[in-house]
């Protein structure tokens, strides 16, 4: 392996699916690049690195933060519930029940 060159992973999840794609980057590029190389935002059309969150192994990072070799890179989805919401709406259920 060229010692220029870092392994890292990209990761993201649906409910239904999940994708993690391991690919090789020179040692100095971003989150970013490691995020359009890996070719996972022509997977998912719905990723919008404007919109979403990144972040490596649950810690929030920046797009333009730099990648470490094993770094495992996250694309967070939007909630599309506020969890404190969604317990409410299941305790109302299960008292309906």
């Amino acid at each position: 392996m060229d010692a220029e060159l870092v392994d890292v992973d990209v990761a993201f999840a649906l409910s239904e699916r999940q994708t993690s794609i391991t690919l090789q980057i020179h040692c100095q590029a971003s989150i970013q690049d490691a995020i359009e190389k890996s070719g996972i935002l022509q997977l998912y059309p719905e990723i919008n690195l404007e919109q979403d969150a990144v972040g490596i192994f649950g810690k929030k990072a920046g797009l333009t933060d730099g990648v470490q070799a094993g770094d495992r890179i996250e694309i967070y989805r939007s909630l599309q519930q506020h969890p404190m919401q969604a317990r409410r709406q299941r305790a109302i259920q299960q008292s309906a029940d």
